[in-house]
């Protein structure tokens, strides 16, 4: 492969809506969207509206067999994961990249075995929140693409970072991705949690004293986790948790928080529940997040 030209993305809720548009605007780049019948329709009747703009994408059936794509992007929430892996398969060939956008560390361990890891780059976003009410999608373009092969596969991270270039999208090649995926799990497993059950905004989160204090307990749990787990710089986790919440606009609503308001059902499987399963591999005790998890499921139970 020459150059990334062929794009797929699976899933266009905020994150994927928004670099959907920016790949669109580049007619070098032959982008189609995955969808299932049902959101074929839903999307041709009520296009994607993304920074004030009316998007028609060109859109393509899991059935479909005469597109390849050089990249896939999965873009879905956490509950999709399993189909989106199954929906991707007419469209992987031996060259394609993979790169998940789900928050979480387990989505590129489901990809990689079905397609191999050789094929997926480790990514996640980081920077300030995209949004998302209804059909309309809104976002400043101040993220960057966290991204890095735990193979060293210096190609495919060549090949990702040319695309971006092209297309102004700010990125960061990391060298040890699984430890910065970390990070980002337990800045997540903290502050979205917290923002599900208080309705806080990230403002209201870095000036609550109760709050740090919950914070340093859920980071304590996911420390212990992590050191098990044999990752790197665990001890830092708790000090790039406060680092990234300073970052974050103070107006701005995790995803989490977003998903509660809009009574979509939260992604308590990639933060909380995650943290539980890990916590009873290494038989460790984690009632905050135990305590966390039940209180968000307990509001999205009517949803």
């Amino acid at each position: 492969m020459k150059r990334i030209k062929n794009i797929l993305i699976c899933g266009i809720g905020a994150i994927g809506g928004y670099y959907a548009s920016v790949f669109e605007r580049n007619e070098s780049c032959d982008l189609r969207i995955l969808v299932d019948k049902k959101r074929l329709e839903h999307y041709k009747n009520e296009p994607r509206i993304i920074n004030g703009k009316s998007y028609n994408f060109n859109y393509i059936l899991p059935s479909d067999t005469t597109f390849k794509a050089d990249l896939i992007i999965i873009a879905t929430k956490s509950s999709g994961i399993k189909d989106a892996i199954n929906n991707i398969k007419n469209f992987v060939s031996d060259e394609s990249i993979i790169m998940s956008f789900l928050n979480g560390i387990t989505s590129e361990q489901l990809l990689s075995e079905v397609y191999g890891k050789e094929k997926v780059l480790h990514s996640f976003l980081l920077g300030h929140t995209f949004f998302r009410e209804g059909n309309n999608i809104s976002h400043d373009g101040k993220a960057n693409i966290i991204y890095g092969s735990i193979n060293n596969d210096k190609k495919k991270e060549k090949l990702v970072e040319e695309l971006f270039k092209e297309n102004s999208i700010s990125y960061i090649i990391s060298d040890d991705i699984l430890s910065e995926q970390w990070n980002k799990f337990c800045f997540n497993s903290c502050v979205n949690q917290i923002s599900a059950i208080t309705r806080m905004t990230f403002g209201e989160i870095k000036r609550s004293v109760n709050c740090r204090d919950l914070i340093n307990n859920i980071c304590d749990e996911i420390r212990i986790i992590g050191e098990k787990e044999g990752v790197k710089g665990a001890n830092d986790f708790k000090r790039n948790t406060y680092k990234s919440l300073e970052l974050m606009i103070d107006s701005g609503k995790t995803s989490m928080l977003q998903d509660i308001e809009s009574r979509r059902v939260p992604e308590t499987d990639i933060f909380g529940e995650t943290v539980i399963k890990l916590g009873e591999k290494h038989n460790i005790n984690t009632p905050y997040n135990r305590i966390l998890t039940e209180l968000i499921k307990s509001i999205s139970d009517s949803f």
